[in-house]
């Protein structure tokens, strides 16, 4: 595969390229109604975009509360590694800035994803937008290297 980039900025320099991403994986192929996939917090997250040849293929966010969400990859990239490496990158970022933790909001599906980079399953599954999900945490040492 091609030289990967990621990309960490507001959401004025990113919301193009996530949108782009976000609309592939959560509208059209989760059936998320956009009321639900676009809400306030966009305004003030970090994002951060993966890009290969200047293609947005994986998005995520990271909030001030600690909480990474809208983790996705475009179908047609997965099972590449790239969704670990924009999760290594906001680990990073979170332990630079040294936050004390991260957490998650997992689909259920996907814990043993989040599990390998250090997360831990917190609480009982719930629904979001129709779909199992659970509560996840991993705790940031910011000395930790990577």
């Amino acid at each position: 595969m091609s030289q990967i980039s990621i990309h960490a900025g507001s959401w004025q320099d990113l919301q193009a390229d996530a949108k782009v991403i976000r609309e592939a994986v959560f509208i059209q192929e989760q059936a998320i109604a956009p009321e639900d996939e676009w809400d306030q917090e966009d305004a003030v997250a970090l994002h951060f975009v993966a890009y290969a040849q200047q293609q947005p293929i994986a998005t995520a966010r990271l909030l001030s509360n600690h909480s990474i969400g809208r983790v996705a990859v475009l179908k047609s990239y997965r099972g590449l590694g790239l969704g670990r490496k924009v999760m290594e990158a906001i680990i990073q970022q979170a332990q630079q800035e040294q936050r004390p933790f991260l957490v998650l909001s997992a689909q259920v599906y996907a814990t043993g994803f989040y599990q390998q980079l250090g997360f831990q399953v917190e609480g009982e599954e719930y629904l979001d937008c129709g779909i199992p999900h659970i509560r996840m945490r991993r705790e940031l040492h910011p000395t930790e290297e990577k």
